[in-house]
């Protein structure tokens, strides 16, 4: 079974994520800033990590150069899910090593969309 790394400080929209991403037959752990988020990865790899941008700790830029970093760490497909939707933010997403992005709120239609856009659906 896939697995999914959910990286969000809400816990909302952690719960919220989990029940979409369920529903794609994915096995979901989660974390509530990039910190927690790259030692889960550490120990194991996911397939798919939903990262949020704006957290306490480590954002989300700063978790994914980190997790690009280590070994294994180009494997998962990364969607940012954020409220951020200028197009420099995207960019800047896309740049650090992001797959896809997505904003929130996002619905289970639009989430899957972009998982096959990306191949991790």
């Amino acid at each position: 079974m896939k697995h999914c790394l959910i990286v969000d400080d809400s816990r909302v929209i952690r719960k919220v994520s989990r029940h979409i991403v369920e529903s794609f037959e994915f096995e979901v752990s989660e974390a509530e800033n990039g910190r927690d988020a790259l030692v889960k990865c550490e120990e194991s790899m996911p397939d798919l990590i939903l990262l949020d941008w704006n957290m306490p700790v480590m954002n989300g830029i700063e978790f994914i150069a980190a997790l690009r970093r280590l070994a294994g760490g180009n494997e998962p497909k990364v969607v940012f899910c954020t409220t951020e939707n200028d197009v420099a933010h995207i960019r800047e997403a896309i740049e650090a090593g992001a797959d896809e992005y997505v904003m929130k709120p996002f619905d289970h239609e639009t989430l899957q969309m972009k998982l096959q856009l990306i191949g991790a659906a």
